[in-house]
């Protein structure tokens, strides 16, 4: 795992384990944290227009909302085993296999 990432879990888990949070962080309780937070990321963006700017405070509230989940994805990446750089580039490559640029390039429909 990428260094500043390493310090960022290690700093997350002593956080946790401090506070002796540990037994509430199940997979699946930091999988539904995951989404709670994407929810409360996409509050910002309800009913606004395409070109809509947040404005300053919003995106102080954004991005401890993108912080959060973050973070969850860190501690739940922990707790199943899974370094989250490496399924990243691996799914990234995945995708430049499936999606091949010269057949999609410039089309937002899903390619088959």
């Amino acid at each position: 795992m990428d260094q500043n990432l390493q310090e960022l879990l290690d700093r997350l888990i002593k956080f946790r384990d401090e506070r002796d949070w540990s037994q509430f962080h199940t997979a699946k309780n930091l999988a539904l944290s995951v989404s709670i937070e994407a929810a409360e990321l996409l509050e910002h963006f309800q009913w606004t227009t395409e070109d809509h700017q947040l404005s300053e405070e919003q995106t102080d509230s954004a991005s401890e909302e993108i912080a959060d989940i973050l973070i969850y994805i860190l501690l739940l990446s922990d707790r199943l085993g899974i370094d989250p750089l490496k399924a990243a580039f691996e799914k990234i490559k995945k995708n430049e296999d499936k999606y091949p640029a010269e057949i999609v390039k410039g089309k937002s429909y899903k390619y088959t």
